[in-house]
């Protein structure tokens, strides 16, 4: 497994800029637009669970109870707005060395920096794909989501009781990022995927499968099908 290089991301810059393409997104994209690999959720239903999750992240970093935000309708432009700016303000205001509630304990509030990165970034990728819009962003981060599914999301999911440890591991190789990582533990993997960085993280998150093009899987894909049917990820 390579060395993580999380640290070298500014993560809170970077969660910064994908709030404001969410946002810009958001009139672009018919809210009534099925998000198909989000079960029945329409965008409506997309932009306001990320902007509930923002205001309930502020709360955790702040180690406080966020008031709820009630049932809606909502306008969208003016809930997200409202909410990715809360957060950004109180993780600003807190700095990266603050205690604060964690998905994983206590911990610094700089994890929320991280996290709340990923959440949009892959919720974004939803938003404009349903909306048939490209999506640029540099294989460095989406390399940063897979280490997170890796390293936090699925051995948390283990960890909690919600997925039973894999048999063996799996390997994942991205091609344009120059990183490796065993899904599921040490030891020898049962197969390799290789594939972008960007496809990777996807395939983490449920929103690509094996079949894809772009993806190279060598080994076992019965264990690869396997470990994908768990619960990886919340």
């Amino acid at each position: 497994m390579t060395t993580d290089v999380a640290a070298s991301l500014d993560h809170l810059r970077l969660l910064g800029a994908l709030q404001d393409d969410f946002l810009t997104t958001i009139p672009q994209v018919d809210p009534t637009t099925r998000v198909p690999w989000c079960g029945r959720w329409r965008v409506r239903d997309l932009v306001v669970h990320l902007a509930r999750i923002h205001h309930w992240a502020a709360g955790q970093a702040s180690r406080r109870r966020e008031t709820p935000l009630g049932r809606g309708p909502f306008d969208l432009v003016d809930l997200y707005a409202t909410c990715a700016a809360e957060l950004r303000a109180t993780l600003t205001a807190l700095g990266p060395d603050a205690p604060a509630s964690t998905l994983v304990g206590p911990g610094p509030a700089s994890f929320w920096h991280r996290r709340q990165l990923h959440e949009t970034l892959v919720h974004l990728w939803d938003l404009r794909t349903a909306g048939g819009l490209p999506l640029d962003v540099d294989a460095g981060v989406w390399a940063d989501t897979v280490d997170e599914v890796v390293t936090v999301m699925q051995p948390r999911q283990e960890a909690l009781g919600r997925m039973e440890p894999l048999p063996a591991p799996v390997a994942l190789v991205a091609t344009d990022a120059g990183r490796t990582w065993l899904l599921g533990g040490d030891g020898e993997p049962a197969v390799t995927v290789t594939a972008g960085a960007q496809d990777l993280a996807l395939l983490g998150w449920g929103r690509r499968s094996p079949d894809d093009d772009g993806l190279l899987v060598d080994g076992d894909r019965a264990a690869l099908d396997d470990a994908l049917g768990r619960r990886l990820t919340p």
